[in-house]
């Protein structure tokens, strides 16, 4: 993000604050200067803010974890609906339902009420009630969608939680800061930065700055969710590759690829040549060194001996 992504920023009006009186003195290293009594945001610092907060969704998403975009507000509602909508993630946009993330069980609770009444609806048991307990019973089912209707999807808690005003959504954050939750959020001069693990300082007031930041973020979600589609399209055409070499060398085969081998092992050294070979070798030995000519060596020799005793005997 250069000088262009700065100037994308300046005409969407992120770098508006609040006014000097109502300003947060931790966010001072995220102050530019002042100006006509109103803060001025260092966009520099939100440009690399919010490439850093990218990277850090973007990881997220590819992972298949959910981000739970959460703004209340009235400028910021719609936007925050239909880009979370985009890319498939959960989003609350009326009141925040006290124990969201620290009671979720409940919280899943009622959005399985939510889907029992629809299958009531498909099983015709819905038609067979009275008519107070259909109007009960549809009030209650028009409640749990405007307030859970958009987490439905949501099987289990957050990777990430995405804050648009850090101020209204208090609660929020405290929650998922006790569940050790990353929180990512817009914040402003107004605002205290400490807690949030991922700070984007920028104007949360002006629709077009939310939309703005949003934007960015929600491309960086894409871009993850794309990364973890195409690796599980490599990892099905690898186990296709990988069945189709096991359907091309079927068990019969291996086995008569190997039946020659053997079989050339034994023809090559049968037992009848083995013996054949080492029979000739006794019988040269036998031949070499028979017994009658070994007496006949030695006879002369003794024959010798018996005559000098002989004469030694006249003298």
């Amino acid at each position: 993000m250069g000088k262009e992504q700065v100037s994308e920023l300046i005409k969407a009006g992120v770098h508006f604050g609040h006014l000097t009186r109502k300003w947060n003195p931790n966010m001072s290293p995220y102050i530019y200067m002042e100006r006509n009594g109103i803060h001025i945001i260092n966009l520099y610092k939100t440009v690399a803010k919010l490439e850093e907060a990218s990277n850090a969704l973007k990881k997220i998403a590819s992972s298949g974890r959910k981000i739970l975009f959460v703004a209340t507000k009235k400028q910021a509602k719609d936007i925050v609906s239909e880009s979370s909508k985009k890319i498939n993630m959960p989003y609350i946009t009326e009141r925040w339902p006290g124990g969201m993330l620290t009671n979720f069980v409940t919280i899943r609770k009622a959005v399985k009420k939510m889907s029992s009444i629809d299958r009531m609806k498909q099983d015709g048991t819905f038609n067979s009630l009275s008519k107070k307990e259909k109007l009960q019973i549809g009030r209650l089912r028009e409640k749990l969608e405007k307030n859970l209707g958009s987490i439905s999807n949501m099987t289990r808690l957050p990777g990430a939680i995405f804050i648009v005003d850090i101020l209204r959504e208090k609660i929020a954050v405290k929650e998922a800061q006790k569940l050790n939750i990353p929180i990512f959020a817009m914040v402003d001069t107004n605002s205290d930065p400490r807690g949030i693990d991922y700070v984007i300082p920028a104007n949360d007031d002006a629709s077009k700055s939310i939309s703005k930041i949003l934007e960015h973020v929600g491309s960086a979600i894409q871009e993850g969710l794309e990364e973890r589609n195409s690796g599980k399209d490599k990892e099905e055409t690898q186990d296709k590759e990988a069945k189709a070499v096991v359907e091309e060398t079927p068990v019969e085969e291996a086995v008569a690829e190997e039946a020659p081998a053997e079989k050339t092992v034994v023809e090559e050294t049968p037992v009848e040549e083995v013996v054949a070979e080492e029979a000739p070798a006794e019988e040269t030995v036998v031949e070499e060194t028979p017994v009658e000519e070994v007496v006949a060596e030695e006879a002369p020799a003794e024959e010798k001996e018996t005559k000098k005793k002989s004469k030694k005997a006249k003298k």
